[in-house]
């Protein structure tokens, strides 16, 4: 079974810097379009950035654009998020999951994991 772990979130001051990481215990990355999603307190989960499969290029949510970076090591399963420039409106829970060539979100492959939290202080 496919486990998703989060982790590199924290609380830091608008203007300021994190990344994320998202490793995927048992599963190689390179067949699947892996991507960064964010669930602020009452809202719905929204998607933030995701890195094609096969090389196929990035793509990241408006808000974020020219801010934030998703990545991958294959030989290290996990997938990143760099977030730069942070805003107090980046502040919510960060997910990672995957899915098939020519699904939409709607049909990740996995179940979610417990997020990290990011908190952004004006």
């Amino acid at each position: 079974q496919v486990q998703l772990v989060e982790s590199g979130g924290g609380l830091v001051q608008a203007g300021g810097s994190l990344r994320l990481s998202c490793a995927a215990s048992g599963r190689t990355l390179i067949n699947y379009t892996w991507g960064w999603f964010r669930q602020a307190p009452g809202k719905e989960r929204e998607f933030v950035a995701a890195y094609n499969r096969g090389g196929g290029g990035t793509d990241y949510a408006d808000s974020v654009k020219g801010r934030f970076t998703i990545s991958r090591d294959n030989a290290k399963n996990t997938v990143y998020l760099q977030m730069n420039s942070l805003k107090p409106e980046d502040t919510a829970v960060y997910y990672c999951n995957a899915k098939r060539s020519g699904t939409t979100w709607y049909s990740v492959l996995y179940s979610w994991g417990q997020g990290t939290q990011v908190t952004v202080s004006s």
